[in-house]
């Protein structure tokens, strides 16, 4: 029996090691279900793969797979993954390598870690890794939002149509400009909304307040209305729905890795997925209803919002994009925007906070700009470049989305020297690129110093910096994002000073992460407005 590897004693022992250990390093309630579940089925069914081998069943494929873990039989690595995938990924690297097969269940996955890997996917083997894994991703494949959303679809007509519509309509320079207005506005609510904090000496969830401008920025920039105050009902609900999105999105889904499972959605995770979209679709189904009733009204003046706009496009050419593509792109718009620009600004206020000498020079750069008790403006950034290093830092420390959003090789791919099989689901490890020791020195610290005397932007370009990926599948709001990102921190650096809760020190902050699609603060940064 060539390549056959015979499941005895010893082997047992080291496996069952293996879990214990990582049931003791804090597991989520869900991922020890899931241990006790495979435990249970784990001896019969290799018994079951013995015979299949025995009897001439096992084919070996042409091709060196990249090195990676042993897998168990059946359940491959799913078990190593954890309830924080990205670090996990990362420590299994450090063993085998930037370039790393895994067998997730039924789905070979090849994982990337480093910046010079990363560039062989999203520049080099763009076009062969240009797809997504959207066959294996049960979690979106919820009220057809697989056929019209954005980061699934398939390079095709319809995604060069949406991506089209982002780069012209949505995020071009010229709409940009044209909304800076309300960006400024925006952010001048936040800070009210802050000062009215300050007054009363309340503590400010600060994600959540930034969660808040932002869902109000594009739902101005979008349809001219506001959907939420600050500290309103309406944006915990929206946030809470958001963030049950991606977390639910980013778990290990026992549906993907086991395909026969999916009528049965073991963990829920559909059932709840199709909840929270069924929750955001309406919403937006019925402000276009009432856009598109009032557009019938003779005395009907347009907006040129962004509504408008895609319903111009919609009735120019109604049979490539229609009423349902516009509000799975404004559910992709507020869903991606919202959560992964509000907690990339907690997660920088939570480092000056933790960092104060950061934050002290931060401010003096500000004042010694701008001037004390005057607004930042979006014009001002390109002077600030300690701000600029800031968020590069903390995009460099809690990239946004960790392990970019998994990828599909539409042929064998050699990458390396190694082969990449097709349909294999390809994943970049960002957090682990930001924390890379041979690229980054002291590379688990936060010194946004290291950013002043390099090149390296966050747009793509770099390899060693991919927050918003890279290549064709880029993500399109980049140009929001660093806009109200510099805007946003700016402004409330510069307009208070801040302390932590009673109780809470810099050296006794959580910054623990939560892992889903996006990096969430386990514990959110609540903080104390004070006056200047």
């Amino acid at each position: 029996m060539e390549g056959y590897e015979v499941l005895n004693t010893q082997k047992l022992k080291r496996i069952l090691k293996s879990l214990q250990s990582y049931k003791k390093s804090g597991a989520s309630r869900e991922m020890d279900l899931l241990i006790s579940c495979m435990l249970c089925i784990l001896f019969t069914m290799a018994l079951v793969k013995t015979f299949y081998v025995v009897a001439g069943g096992s084919k070996t494929s042409s091709g060196r797979l990249p090195p990676g873990p042993v897998a168990l039989p059946i359940v491959g690595n799913l078990l190593q993954l954890g309830d924080k995938p990205h670090k996990s990924l990362a420590k299994l690297a450090k063993i085998h390598g930037p370039i790393m097969s895994l067998k997730l269940g039924k789905v070979t996955a090849v994982i990337f870690s480093s910046a010079t890997m990363a560039k062989e996917v999203l520049q080099k083997h763009d076009i062969a890794f240009a797809n997504r894994t959207v066959c294996l991703v049960d979690a979106v494949r919820v009220h057809e939002h697989e056929d019209a959303g954005l980061p699934w679809l398939p390079i095709s007509p319809a995604w060069r149509i949406h991506r089209k519509v982002c780069n012209s309509y949505i995020f071009s320079g010229q709409r940009l400009d044209a909304s800076q207005e309300i960006r400024q506005k925006k952010v001048q609510e936040l800070l009210v909304f802050v000062e009215e904090s300050c007054c009363s000496g309340k503590p400010i969830d600060i994600g959540q307040a930034a969660f808040s401008t932002i869902v109000n920025l594009l739902s101005n920039t979008i349809f001219s209305v506001d959907l939420a105050d600050s500290d309103s009902d309406i944006a915990r609900m929206f946030k809470r729905v958001v963030n049950g999105i991606m977390e639910e999105a980013g778990k290990p889904n026992l549906s993907d890795y086991f395909p026969l499972l999916r009528k049965i959605d073991p963990q829920g995770i559909r059932r709840r997925m199709t909840l929270y979209f069924g929750k955001i679709l309406e919403l937006f189904d019925q402000m276009i209803k009432d856009r598109s009733r009032l557009r019938k009204e003779p005395d009907f003046i347009s907006s040129n919002d962004v509504l408008d706009t895609l319903l111009d496009i919609c009735e120019r050419n109604s049979e490539d994009f229609d009423r349902s593509h516009i509000e799975h792109l404004f559910l992709v718009l507020f869903v991606a925007g919202t959560d992964t620009t509000s907690s990339t600004l907690e997660w920088a206020m939570a480092e000056l906070l933790r960092n104060p000498e950061a934050l002290f020079r931060a401010r003096a750069e500000l004042e010694q700009t701008i001037g004390k008790g005057n607004r930042v403006q979006e014009s001002d950034v390109a002077r600030l470049p300690y701000l600029q290093a800031i968020i590069k830092e903390t995009f460099r420390l809690h990239a946004a989305v960790p392990l970019l959003l998994p990828r599909k090789a539409a042929e064998d791919v050699e990458v390396a020297g190694y082969k990449v099989p097709k349909d294999a689901q390809v994943m970049v490890n960002a957090w682990a690129i930001g924390r890379d020791p041979s690229i980054w020195e002291d590379s688990n610290s936060f010194v946004p110093e290291r950013f002043l005397r390099s090149e390296i932007d966050a747009r793509g370009q770099h390899f060693e910096l991919i927050p918003f990926g890279a290549g064709r599948r880029v993500c399109p709001g980049l140009p929001l994002a660093i806009h109200m990102l510099h805007l946003m921190l700016g402004s409330l650096i510069h307009s208070f000073d801040w302390k932590l809760e009673d109780g809470v020190t810099p050296e006794t902050m959580n910054m623990e992460d939560k892992f889903g699609l996006t990096l969430q603060k386990a514990q959110p940064l609540r903080a104390i407005p004070i006056p200047k």
